[in-house]
């Protein structure tokens, strides 16, 4: 089968859209199905890659989002995916891309739309309080579902507000990790002296410097925490339209700014390093990046009001991380209570080891009912004779 996806706010310095993309199209792929991806770019180019092929279409940048990119006609998209006649259409961008939905309809193109954001937080945090949130965000679930075949959810924080309207072909599909790349087996001494520089603790901060993300807080827990005479410094990956103001909250302070790594290995042997990292994001439904944490055997402090506790094993007597109210003081003190419980570290990699790439991928070819093997594969016939039988 030919399965289409289409993306906004993919670009170079992206973060989870693009992993998912990626592993998608390997993962469809592997079961001998073809995978094309649609995503914003400079101008058009058609090019072949590990995931599958990739379309770039020409595209503008959002003003003030740190460069993400949006494709600019989607008259030019849906002519290009009538020409491509795909088997299933997979959406990511429910708020520029939602027109696709009836589109797709209209032609018998089996569809779903990811539901990346909790639109519901979004709009609290946004609009002015006199502003009908509610009737708002219930109106744009409902129509959102009335035009896809299938809307998916990746966590339970995410399923809330189209359960609570009583959404019938709301899936919930949750993402997965690299497990092989990112491991405790990463950890070195000598990278972890490195990026401590004599300090004794280090707590790392991966993800998009940008203002819904709160990454200021991080700092902001550093700050509280040596306070309380912990000797700790903070890393900091990521770039975004924050970065100017983050490195003058970092002035004077145990911080280091990376920046973009481009390396996952890199990225991957950062984070096993880590004694513990911080995922501040209030309104994260997923976030790959405390995911890749508890998989390299790192205990992750969230955000109480976002999606990452669902797989902080909170539940248990050694937990994988702790959730914090929002504020700097509130995630300094769970950091130094996760900083005493050495075995969080066994704990957050049996926990990330729940969530494989493969289990995603299965979980998705059930929802779209494609076949266990796909024309691609090299014994595709042999194999769908066995599962006929």
């Amino acid at each position: 089968m030919r399965i289409v996806h289409v993306a906004n706010f993919y670009g170079p310095h992206s973060g989870g859209i693009k992993t998912t993309l990626h592993q998608l199209g390997r993962g469809y792929q592997r079961y001998g199905h073809e995978f094309i991806y649609i995503v914003p770019g400079s101008h058009f180019l058609k090019e072949e890659t590990m995931y599958g092929t990739k379309i770039s279409l020409p595209s503008f940048i959002l003003p003030g989002s740190g460069s993400y990119r949006i494709i600019s006609r989607n008259s030019q998209l849906k002519k290009l995916i009538a020409q491509l006649q795909p088997d299933r259409l997979e959406i990511s961008d429910r708020f520029t891309l939602r027109s696709l939905g009836r589109w797709a309809k209209q032609r018998e193109i089996p569809t779903v739309v990811f539901s990346h954001e909790t639109l519901r937080g979004l709009a609290k945090r946004f609009l002015p309080r006199f502003f009908p949130q509610k009737a708002l965000v219930d109106w744009h679930n409902r129509t959102l579902a009335s035009k896809f075949d299938h809307v998916v959810a990746t966590t339970q924080y995410a399923a809330r507000e189209f359960e609570e309207l009583g959404i019938k072909n709301l899936a919930r599909v949750p993402l997965g990790v690299d497990l092989e790349n990112f491991n405790p087996v990463n950890r070195s001494s000598e990278l972890r002296q490195e990026l401590l520089k004599e300090n004794r603790f280090l707590i790392v901060h991966c993800g998009r410097l940008s203002p819904e993300k709160e990454p200021q807080r991080s700092i902001e827990a550093l700050i509280e925490m040596r306070k309380e005479g912990i000797d700790a410094r903070l890393v900091i990956i990521g770039v975004g339209p924050m970065w100017k103001r983050m490195r003058e909250l970092a002035k004077g302070l145990p911080v280091d700014l990376l920046g973009y790594v481009a390396n996952p290995r890199q990225v991957a042997s950062i984070l096993a390093c880590a004694d513990v990292t911080f995922a501040p994001g209030p309104l994260e439904t997923f976030c790959l990046s405390a995911l890749e944490s508890i998989a390299s055997g790192t205990p992750v402090i969230a955000s109480q009001s976002s999606a990452v506790g669902e797989f902080l094993a909170l539940d248990q007597e050694i937990p994988a991380g702790a959730v914090a109210d929002n504020c700097g003081a509130a995630f300094a003190q769970a950091a130094i209570d996760i900083l005493a419980m050495t075995e969080a570290r066994d704990v957050a990699r049996r926990s990330a080891e729940k969530l494989p790439w493969d289990k995603t991928i299965q979980l998705m070819m059930e929802l779209h009912k494609m076949p266990n093997i796909g024309d691609r594969a090299p014994t595709a016939t042999t194999k769908r004779k066995i599962i006929a039988a």
